[in-house]
């Protein structure tokens, strides 16, 4: 049995190394680079590497002539039709889920995103559309509690794809055929990539926060007059709450703005007062992070579920990081019936707690929680809303 491997990294060297073991002849391996783990591990094994020129695609030049199979390990190329064409038995691939659940390339996320309380591994044949290959073996495991994505690929999944890919790699070479169960489309659901990021820049100016009050007999523009002022000035309208009640207007906005614009804010909006409107107005210039800790704003997105709040703040109290302030909102996506959770904090943070150990920390989160992250250095100032 003639084998190319396609893939890459830990679970690609693997996965050559595995075959390899078991007496199988592999006569190329074919990686997104040179440097790549499993390229490594073929070029030491004396086996003929072929680096893709697109990392998108596996043209049919890279597949060995006289490939029997193609064996798919941790590849994000998609493999063409030609190249299956090269191989007497086509091409199989691994894919961590119970196929035709979760196809796509964040399937072990979202198998956790969606609280299945169990999860899987495919070995699928490689063809037209995405995962979606009929089926030659598959297993299940348990999801643990608490486990991240990472946790339960190493505990679980990891080490069943390598099994069962080494079953049917054995099926196909003492029957010279592959085994092949047509998927159920009833039961597709996809899992696309989640994008997430941390970011640390710096936020040099400090701000002021001012939260006016404003009350009137109710006409058209006052808005308009509130937010013109605050514009001239480069505030951030950072929250509001209005309402027109028995002919009056009655409004609260929360301004955020450059502190050395905050004076002249301030005495532009009192100068409505002379457009018929009662202006109070609460100043809040930020108080500086206590002796040895540092202020610093998180952003964080994520898709909607119980418990983000309760996760962020035991990862951050675990660091000895506090939560000065806190906003939260429930916004509606483009699909139906699902909602993004969006939190605005200042976090107090200890010096020895560096940014970049910062980052670690929230990294590991966002791949726990798949959400998006901004993190920025906060030198003063009120939270917008």
């Amino acid at each position: 049995m003639k084998i190319t491997v396609v893939g890459s990294r830990y679970f690609g060297a693997t996965v050559f190394d595995a075959l390899r073991k078991e007496g199988f002849d592999i006569v190329r391996v074919v990686a997104p680079a040179a440097d790549d783990r499993l390229a490594l591990a073929g070029q030491k094994a004396g086996v003929p590497v072929a680096v893709l020129a697109n990392p998108k695609i596996v043209p049919a030049d890279a597949i060995a002539e006289g490939t029997d199979l193609i064996v798919a390990a941790h590849t994000h190329a998609r493999v063409s039709n030609e190249a299956l064409a090269r191989a007497r038995l086509g091409g199989i691939g691994y894919h961590p889920s119970l196929l035709p659940r979760h196809r796509g390339i964040a399937a072990v996320e979202w198998t956790l995103l969606e609280g299945d309380p169990i999860a899987g591994g495919s070995v699928y044949h490689l063809a037209d559309g995405w995962d979606a290959g009929a089926v030659a073996a598959q297993d299940w495991c348990f999801v643990a509690k608490g486990e991240t994505a990472r946790d339960l690929w190493e505990r679980a999944l990891a080490p069943m794809g390598l099994r069962l890919l080494a079953q049917v790699v054995r099926h196909a070479a003492e029957h010279g055929a592959l085994p092949a169960i047509k998927q159920d489309e009833r039961y597709a659901t996809k899992a696309p990539m989640i994008r997430r990021s941390v970011s640390l820049t710096s936020d040099p100016k400090p701000t002021t926060s001012l939260v006016v009050t404003a009350i009137g007999a109710d006409r058209p523009g006052i808005v308009n007059l509130l937010s013109s002022r605050a514009q001239g000035f480069g505030a951030n309208w950072a929250g509001s709450r209005m309402a027109s009640l028995a002919g009056q207007f009655a409004g609260m906005v929360h301004f955020e703005v450059p502190a050395e614009h905050a004076d002249g804010l301030e005495k532009a909006l009192q100068g409505l007062e002379s457009s018929g409107l009662r202006v109070v107005i609460a100043r809040s210039d930020a108080a500086p992070a206590p002796e040895g800790r540092r202020i610093v704003k998180l952003d964080l997105v994520a898709a909607d579920r119980p418990g983000i709040v309760r996760d962020l703040s035991a990862s951050l109290a675990e660091r000895g990081v506090s939560i000065d302030e806190l906003h939260t909102e429930i916004v509606s996506t483009n699909a139906p019936g699902e909602h993004q959770f969006k939190v605005t904090a200042l976090l107090v943070v200890p010096e020895k707690l560096s940014n970049e150990e910062l980052r670690r920390v929230l990294d590991a989160l966002a791949s726990q929680m798949m959400v998006d992250i901004g993190l920025g250095e906060h030198s003063g100032g009120a939270l917008p809303g």
